[in-house]
């Protein structure tokens, strides 16, 4: 059995985006990266991004209060 078998348990699929969007927002997904500007040795600026992206829910409820309706 070769990878390209397609009866193969791990044969390709082709995923849509959206699916891609969606798994990864229920599990959630943190993105982190770090930008050094350096001349000459001397680091000059230094940026640290951390961000976590996920979906809210009953499960995860949101850290804001829900705004009020105009009534």
């Amino acid at each position: 059995m070769t990878a390209a078998d397609d009866t193969s348990p791990l044969a390709r699929r082709e995923l849509a985006l959206v699916d891609l969007l969606d798994r990864l927002l229920a599990g959630g997904v943190v993105i982190a990266g770090d930008v050094t500007l350096r001349i000459a040795d001397v680091d000059l600026v230094r940026i640290d991004l951390k961000a976590l992206i996920s979906s809210v829910g009953p499960r995860v409820p949101s850290p804001w209060p829900a705004p009020e309706e105009d009534g």
